[in-house]
């Protein structure tokens, strides 16, 4: 296993840096459990996540002691490791207390962050490797009515402040809702836990939690469904008013979201003119050079009617998009080696969408391995359509989500040794889908991409994630509306109109969580080309890619610094 070479030190300050981490871990764990035994934590397997308001309340207080500390810690007493580490407490603490002051749970009834998604997703990735684990996990399914009533009281004081969800995402958490509730119990997701091995308690257990679902679990979600269409689809805002811009306090929440995403300083009106700058100017210069080897023809508007119409281009059947999964993935594995000093130990599975999810899940989604090697890394792909499946950003997917993209990145952080646990697990969305998205052009350099279909799917993919700029800036910042984002779509880029939909929705559910790809993709990009200016014939990729992967999911300002350090480091060695 390669490890970093990141150390805190410096005590007395390095002793309590270390402490505020393990403490803000603690409670960042005691908050989610679910998260904790999906991390191989299993002191909360009993247990699940509370969304009331006191439970709130407390947990900022809590927050508030920590960031207070970790305010209060000279930078000067700490090696730069250690300050890497504080930077990113700090804004991790302000990024948590302010979700709170915000109380954005208000606002997740939607298909993304609802409670009732992250329980359908997570259900299944949990292990629990030991018969205690798995006996506790029986005291937490009987909590899921608790956690779904929470929720809604939630919704209920939303409603009561103006804020009523959009109904487009609320159809989505419905249709989800009601999808869950149609599958047969025995295939229920919370029967299909990692139990211990060679277990003799096993098939008991099952039983068990069959009778839970039975009588607990899906009563819980009815009633939940229920609420969702009786109480808040009736109110719900409308297309024409679904961005944050129509709610009362809506600037105020989406600039929050905007600087925890992006972790820089710029506006909506700075994003929504970058996204087109790219999407409008420089992507059409790359697709007429690309398109006419695959098409016949560069011209933009019949490239863009091609890539979304031609049958051609379209995927054959689900076994196909698994099989171009798996061999891209496993392409992608064998190439790693040159351009990488740091390679992760986790391997990375591909795996279908469950079913009952996939109509209104992404394409695409990937889960990290368990750090106790019980679960290996996850690529998720959706099966649900195949023939309308675009094939042209398969293998670009699948080098975003696993390798060299996420999987890399995300299972690299966990196997570094000396950095605290949060920092080895959670950190700046900017970072990680930039890291993402940095890697689909990266995978070209690989020379991973088996032709020039799929690498115009990759300009695909980054017109996709352009356009969010505008897109996203322009639902909650300019009042747009969701058929102004699914026309915006359809004009700049040649994403199908079925995946645009429910993207378009995605980024109503999650406002501001889209603009991140671009953000960070582009300071990756920007950092790179400074440090091979600056370093010349001295430059080392490998020694870049190890730089921006060997600290963590870290904020692009503390990445800009990483770099510069090192920079400095490679052109002086002395």
């Amino acid at each position: 296993m390669h490890t970093s070479d990141t150390r805190t030190g410096g005590a007395p300050e390095a002793d309590a840096l270390a402490d505020l981490a393990a403490r803000y871990w603690d409670a960042a764990m005691a908050r989610s459990p679910l998260a904790a035994t999906l991390l191989g934590r299993h002191d909360h397997d009993a247990e699940l996540d509370d969304l009331s308001e006191a439970a709130d309340a407390a947990h900022a207080d809590r927050l508030s002691s920590l960031l207070a500390g970790a305010r209060g810690l000279d930078p000067a007493g700490l090696d730069a490791a250690g300050r890497v580490t504080r930077s990113l407490l700090v804004h991790q603490l302000e990024v948590g207390l302010e979700a709170m002051e915000l109380r954005l749970v208000e606002l997740a009834s939607d298909q993304m962050l609802g409670p009732h998604a992250e329980l359908l997703m997570v259900a299944p990735q949990l292990t629990y490797p030991e018969p205690d684990h798995a006996r506790a996990a029986l005291r937490r399914h009987q909590q899921v009515p608790r956690m779904l009533e929470g929720a809604l009281d939630r919704f209920r004081a939303g409603l009561a402040a103006g804020r009523a969800p959009a109904a487009c995402v609320l159809a989505r958490s419905l249709n989800s809702l009601d999808g869950y509730l149609a599958t047969p119990v025995d295939e229920d997701p919370f029967t299909a836990a990692g139990l211990p091995e060679d277990w003799d308690g096993a098939d008991g257990w099952r039983d068990t939690v069959r009778g839970q679902v039975r009588d607990v679990i899906r009563p819980a979600f009815e009633r939940y469904r229920d609420a969702l269409r009786d109480e808040l689809l009736p109110v719900a805002r409308p297309d024409d008013r679904a961005g944050w811009s129509w709610l009362p306090d809506g600037e105020r929440l989406y600039a929050a979201l905007v600087r925890s995403h992006t972790t820089l300083t710029l506006s909506p009106a700075d994003l929504h003119r970058l996204g087109r700058h790219h999407t409008e100017e420089l992507l059409p210069e790359e697709y007429a050079e690309v398109a006419p080897e695959v098409l016949g023809t560069g011209e933009l508007t019949e490239v863009f009617r091609r890539l979304r119409t031609d049958p051609a281009l379209r995927h054959v059947d689900a076994g196909e998009i698994v099989a171009v999964a798996e061999a891209s993935v496993a392409r992608a594995t064998a190439a790693m080696g040159p351009w990488f000093g740091r390679l992760p130990t986790s391997p990375c599975r591909v795996t279908p969408v469950p079913e009952f999810l996939a109509a209104d899940a992404p394409y695409a989604y990937y889960f990290p391995p368990a750090p106790d090697g019980s679960r290996p890394g996850t690529y998720f792909i959706n099966t649900a359509d195949p023939t309308e499946a675009s094939r042209t950003e398969a293998e670009s997917i699948a080098f975003h989500e696993a390798i060299p993209g996420h999987h890399l990145q995300l299972a690299i952080a966990q196997d570094l040794d000396g950095l605290p646990e949060f920092q080895r697990h959670d950190g700046a969305t900017s970072y990680i889908e930039g890291w993402g998205l940095y890697a689909e052009r990266l995978a070209d350099e690989m020379g991973l991409y088996s032709g020039p279909l799929d690498r115009l799917g990759m300009l695909t993919a980054d017109s996709w994630r352009s356009a969010r700029l505008v897109v996203d800036t322009g639902l909650h910042a300019l009042g747009w509306s969701r058929q102004e984002a699914v026309d915006y779509f359809a004009e700049h880029t040649p994403v199908p109109i079925d995946q645009v939909v429910p993207e378009v929705d995605r980024y109503l559910a999650m406002p501001a969580q889209a603009l991140s790809y671009k953000v960070g993709q582009l300071e990756i990009q920007r950092l790179r080309a400074e440090a091979q200016d600056r370093l010349g014939e001295g430059f080392d990729l490998a020694g870049f890619h190890d730089t921006v992967l060997g600290s963590g999911a870290v904020t692009l300002p503390v990445l800009a610094d990483l770099v510069h350090d090192w920079i400095e480091r490679t052109g002086d060695p002395a």
